[in-house]
């Protein structure tokens, strides 16, 4: 793919993912998340020609205009959409597969305590939602959806469906996986109702107070 075709699938990827978009003009200059991931094809290559203080000066001038923070040695597919942008931070050592979409807020970052490749493995067609962590060498399957604010520091596996602090998978397949009681199902119709507990034990506390002057009645 030459410049030219990789430069129109790009914004053809914004009018795929993104129906605020109206015009071939507008996204060109309107999306930052565009200027980010053209900026990173050029520092990316210098880092690869071991021009690694230009490459990060030119990538912090991108972050200055744009809000997104891509290092220069992180590898980024073909399809990628960055929605917002805002507060996008991908890591050194991040690896994003094909038509991955992230949204603002997104961190492909580390956790800290490791060297060498530290960052995440994104497989293809995945789906990171505002505000979800990403953290550490861990692998994200193909075709995997981490709700907003999630926070995954372990494998996922393919076809999956992520949400939580810490994430846990709650679709796998097409199928819901069974939660447990460390990650309750908080589906709406079933979530606990704290001033029906507060009559339920304000009932039981009257029954017993009627059942114990009704004893004293009885030996008077």
């Amino acid at each position: 793919m030459n410049v030219i075709e990789r430069f129109n699938r790009d914004i053809e990827c914004v009018f795929e993912r993104d129906p605020a978009a109206t015009s071939k003009l507008e996204v060109i200059l309107n999306y930052p998340g565009l200027h980010a991931i053209w900026m990173h094809r050029i520092t990316h290559k210098l880092y690869k020609m071991h021009l690694r203080v230009v490459a990060r000066f030119l990538s912090q001038v991108a972050r200055f205009f744009t809000q997104v923070e891509i290092h220069p040695g992180a590898q980024l597919g073909e399809g990628l959409f960055i929605d917002h942008g805002c507060g996008i931070v991908i890591g050194e050592t991040a690896i994003v597969g094909d038509n991955v979409t992230l949204y603002q807020g997104v961190t492909l970052g580390g956790t800290g305590k490791e060297t060498g490749k530290r960052h995440p493995t994104v497989g293809d067609n995945v789906m990171i939602s505002s505000g979800a962590k990403v953290l550490g060498n861990i692998n994200i399957g193909n075709n995997v959806k981490i709700g907003a604010g999630s926070v995954v520091i372990k494998d996922v596996p393919d076809n999956c469906t992520v949400v939580g602090v810490p994430g846990h998978i709650v679709r796998q397949d097409g199928k819901r996986v069974h939660t447990d009681a460390h990650h309750p199902d908080l589906n709406h119709n079933q979530l606990p109702d704290p001033v029906d507990d507060c009559l339920r034990i304000f009932s039981y506390r009257l029954d017993e107070i009627s059942t114990r002057l009704k004893e004293l009645e009885e030996k008077l």
